[in-house]
């Protein structure tokens, strides 16, 4: 992912599929009944809501021209019908040299003192701490007993070990389990690494986790291919956990400052809720009777820092 090229061809293909996913009827063109001989729109009929002619938006979907202005972007934009993550998707995968050469010098993604601090403020609500290609970097006990209870509660110390949500959502069967609606959930996590991949396009091993689910998971596959794209922001999911039942959960995502990608996840439920509740009793069941937890207690904390 490392040239300009594959750069270039991501563009492309994202053009390309947001356009075959569009009807004539959906902006406003007439149909006339004409038998058409690719699925959505046309290249010239795309253009002309644009504003760019034919020739040169050829020249862009092919990977040809050199760069398109910003003011050309928000035009294709605008004509694709696009929301405010996928328009910034468009203008990461036209990005300029001097993003490319940013892009490149990737720092390694740790978890600083002052994120651990940052955990520890949000209590004993679920936290998790998540890298550019969606591996964990730190969960507090919480998380950990919410999202991957099944697994090593210290994954996330061992970096090559690290577990990553995308995998576990595609190939983990309790994960799998713990979503009521887990095609929304797939679809969500599949548009958010869409997101990564134009801003981390020389990311090896994010194209190396792309390229795994893309082989074992037919699911994965399928919605890939539709370049859908999802903002890291808030999400509402109705969760099945296993020790505690189904709960209405709201999962918030913060940019860490100075982080470079690295996400905060925090997992709430309406005040007074059964779902509150349910997420108090999986606290509850955390903390053997009379143990008192305080900001200083190794208990707080189930990971050393990454």
């Amino acid at each position: 992912m490392n040239d300009t090229r594959h750069g270039k061809s991501l563009l492309g293909e994202f053009l390309s599929t947001r356009r075959a996913q569009l009807k004539p009827a959906d902006v406003g063109l007439p149909e006339y009944g004409d038998r058409r001989r690719v699925p959505g729109l046309r290249r010239e009929e795309l253009a002309q809501l644009a504003g760019v002619s034919v020739a040169y938006y050829i020249r862009l979907e092919q990977g040809l021209s050199r760069r398109a202005s910003p003011q050309v972007l928000d035009a294709l934009a605008t004509a694709l019908g696009l929301d405010d993550a996928e328009r910034r998707h468009l203008h990461d995968l036209a990005g300029d040299g001097r993003q490319q050469t940013r892009r490149r010098r990737l720092p390694a993604e740790r978890v600083t003192p002052a994120v651990r601090q940052l955990m520890d403020a949000f209590g004993d609500a679920p936290v998790v701490v998540l890298g550019r290609r969606s591996d964990v970097l730190a969960w507090n006990r919480t998380g950990h007993a919410l999202f991957a209870g099944h697994l090593d509660a210290a994954g996330p110390d061992r970096v090559a070990e690290r577990p990553n949500t995308a995998r576990l959502v595609f190939l983990d069967a309790h994960t799998r389990d713990l979503y009521v609606d887990w095609p929304r959930k797939a679809r969500d996590v599949v548009g958010k690494l869409r997101q990564a991949v134009g801003e981390y396009p020389d990311d090896p091993r994010l194209a190396s986790l792309i390229g795994e689910l893309t082989m074992q998971s037919p699911q994965f596959a399928d919605l890939w291919a539709e370049h859908r794209v999802r903002a890291w922001d808030l999400a509402e999911y109705r969760m099945r956990h296993p020790l505690v039942g189904e709960m209405d959960v709201l999962q918030q995502s913060m940019p860490v400052p100075r982080g470079q990608g690295v996400r905060l996840v925090v997992t709430t439920a309406a005040p007074g809720s059964a779902s509150e509740a349910a997420l108090q009793l999986l606290t509850r069941t955390l903390h053997p009777t009379g143990e008192v937890e305080t900001a200083d207690s190794p208990i707080t904390r189930t990971s050393s820092h990454a």
